[in-house]
C-alpha cells in the first residue's frame, strides 16, 4: 500500500480550506458550529465545501460561506458525476486549497478527493484499530471516530485537528456544549405565499392548530415508526382539534395515502392532508415549518431541518441514537427507548442493520407517550 507523508508542521494560517461532507443534508445542519469555528479561527481564509448538488440548498440557506466557493457533484449519472469531480477538483486545485476537512465516516471517494484537491493538510476520521472505517491512507491528520459523542461535537474538532500538536490530534480541552444553529431567514412572502396555497388547496384545516409527520423511513426504512403508531397519534390530535399534513417525498406518497385513509376511517371527512411532494424545494419545507406547530418524525432529514425553524420538533429514534445525531435546539424532544441491541446502524457497520426489520425499539415507543408530549408542545407557545 502507499504511504503518504505526514502533515507538515502548519506554520502559517491556511489561505483556503475545504470542506467536504458529500451525502448527508442533516449533517450539514449539525456542522454549523465547525464552520462557525473555521471562519472565526482563520478570518482571511477562503471557506470552501464540496458536497452533492441535491444538498446544495440548504448550505446556502444557512450562510455559513460564500455561494462562489460551494463545489457539487452532481450523482443523477455517471458521466454527470466523473464531469462534476473533475470540475470540482480542478476548481479546489485553482483555489490553492491547503486544508482539506473529510466529514464523512462512511465513504473512501472523500478522503481520495482530500487528496485530489491538493491540500497538504488532510484532516478525517480514522479508524486506528477498530473495525470498520477503513477509508484508505489519504488522511495525514487523523482523527478517532468516537461513537460517544455528539456528531456535531466531533464535526468541530475536525476543525480543531487542523493545527493540533497532540497525539490523536483530538486530544484537546472541551469547548462546551454545541450551540443551537441560528435560523434561517426567509422571505416573508414565501411563508404567505405557502399559507395560501394550504388555505386555498385545503380549507378543511382552516384555524386548526397545524401538525406535520413524516411517517417514511426514506432509504432507511428500519428508521420508520410503525404506522400504526402513527396512526394512533394522528387520530389523538384530530381528536384535539388539530388538522395533520403528512410530510415527505413523492415516493412517500403510498405511505401517506394509507395513513390519511386510517384516519379518515375513524374520522370521515377529517382534517388529514397528505403533503407529500407538495413542496418543491427546501425552502419552501421551512416555510411549511414556519406555518405549523409540530413536527413528529422519524430520524431523518426533516428533524435537522426545523432546528433551522421556530417549530416544535418530536423526533423518534431506535436504529440510531439521539446522543450523536438530536438536533441542536431546545424546541426538540427525541424519543430512545434505550433498546438493548440499539444503536444498530453505526459507523462501524456502514450503516447495515443486522436487524430482521422489526425494530422493536420503535414499536414499543406508545403513541399516547407521544401524543402527550405533543400536547405539551402544543399547549407551550
Amino acid at each position: 500500500m502507499r504511504k503518504f507523508r505526514p502533515a507538515p508542521v502548519h506554520e502559517k494560517a491556511p489561505r483556503a480550506i475545504v470542506v467536504i461532507l458529500l451525502s448527508e443534508m442533516g449533517s450539514l445542519v449539525l456542522a454549523n458550529d465547525m464552520f462557525a469555528r473555521l471562519k472565526a479561527r482563520y478570518p482571511d481564509a477562503q471557506l470552501h465545501a464540496l458536497l452533492f448538488r441535491k444538498n446544495r440548498e440548504i448550505l446556502d440557506l444557512m450562510q455559513v460561506m460564500d455561494p462562489a466557493h460551494v463545489h457539487t457533484v452532481d450523482d443523477r449519472s455517471l458521466a454527470s458525476l466523473l464531469s462534476s469531480l473533475w470540475k470540482a477538483v480542478q476548481a479546489l486545485r485553482r483555489a490553492n486549497v491547503d486544508v482539506a476537512i473529510d466529514c464523512e465516516l462512511f465513504s473512501r471517494i472523500s478522503s481520495l478527493l482530500s487528496y485530489a484537491s491538493g491540500a497538504a493538510v488532510r484532516v478525517g476520521f480514522h479508524r486506528h484499530t477498530q473495525e470498520g472505517l477503513y477509508r484508505g491512507s489519504h488522511i495525514n491528520r487523523r482523527v478517532p471516530y468516537n461513537p460517544y459523542h455528539h456528531i456535531s461535537a466531533q464535526f468541530l474538532t475536525l476543525a480543531r485537528a487542523i493545527d493540533s500538536t497532540a497525539v490523536p490530534k483530538s486530544k484537546l480541552p472541551v469547548v462546551g456544549t454545541p450551540k443551537p444553529p441560528p435560523q434561517v431567514q426567509l422571505d416573508g412572502a414565501l411563508v404567505q405565499g405557502i399559507q395560501t396555497r394550504l388555505a386555498q388547496d385545503f380549507p378543511a384545516i382552516a384555524g386548526k392548530p397545524l401538525v406535520l409527520v413524516y411517517p417514511g423511513g426514506g432509504i432507511l426504512p428500519i428508521r420508520a415508526w410503525p404506522l400504526a403508531s402513527y396512526t394512533a397519534l394522528c387520530e389523538g390530535l384530530v381528536a384535539d382539534g388539530c388538522a395533520v399534513a403528512v410530510i415527505g417525498l413523492k415516493d412517500d406518497q403510498a405511505l401517506a395515502r394509507q395513513l390519511v385513509a386510517n384516519v379518515e376511517a375513524r374520522f370521515p371527512a377529517s382534517p388529514v392532508i397528505d403533503l407529500t411532494g407538495y413542496t418543491r424545494s427546501i425552502s419552501e419545507l421551512l416555510a411549511l415549518f414556519h406555518v405549523a406547530r409540530l413536527l413528529v418524525t422519524n430520524d431523518g432529514g426533516p428533524g435537522q431541518f426545523a432546528a433551522l425553524t421556530p417549530i416544535w420538533t418530536l423526533m423518534l429514534f431506535g436504529p440510531e441514537t439521539p446522543s450523536l445525531y438530536a438536533p441542536l435546539t431546545p424546541r426538540c424532544y427525541s424519543f430512545y427507548s434505550q433498546w438493548p441491541c440499539s444503536p444498530c446502524l453505526t459507523a462501524y457497520n456502514h450503516r447495515a442493520s443486522y436487524c430482521d426489520g422489526d425494530n422493536q425499539c420503535l414499536k414499543v415507543i406508545a403513541p399516547a407517550e407521544v401524543l402527550a408530549k405533543a400536547r405539551a408542545f402544543l399547549a407551550a407557545d
